[in-house]
């Protein structure tokens, strides 16, 4: 599912592993999805969005948001005809959100519930 740009859950130990340059001291992965080039970790901190650019992906930007900028967020869920469940979160001061697509595989209950659980301290 990968090859239709929707994103798929990895190993959050694998993601600490391979991101550790770019996480603080103590900071921890809880969660990762890959989106076929591009990566999301939701840390115990921020959300980091990794996007791999150009033909052969050398050139990557990393784009931390903290989970206190992030004023609200929505999830739709997959159904019978589209497979794939959505997410959607506005950050101030902008006014279009940033969207990501997941696979019906992942459970995008368990992406509300970490959203919700670091954004709603």
């Amino acid at each position: 599912m990968a090859l239709f740009g929707n994103a798929h859950s990895i190993d959050p130990g694998s993601a600490q592993q391979d991101y550790a340059r770019l996480l603080g001291q103590g900071e921890q992965v809880y969660a990762a999805y890959l989106l076929i080039r591009d990566t999301i970790l939701f840390t115990d901190r921020r959300l980091i969005l990794i996007d791999k650019q150009g033909i052969t992906g050398k050139k990557v930007e990393y784009h931390s948001v903290p989970y206190r900028s992030i004023t609200h967020f929505a999830v739709e869920t997959a159904g019978t005809f589209d497979l794939d469940a959505e997410l959607k979160i506005w950050i101030s001061g902008t006014s279009a959100p940033i969207e990501k697509t997941f696979t019906k595989g992942v459970d995008i209950y368990e992406v509300q519930a970490i959203l919700t659980q670091f954004v709603a301290r």
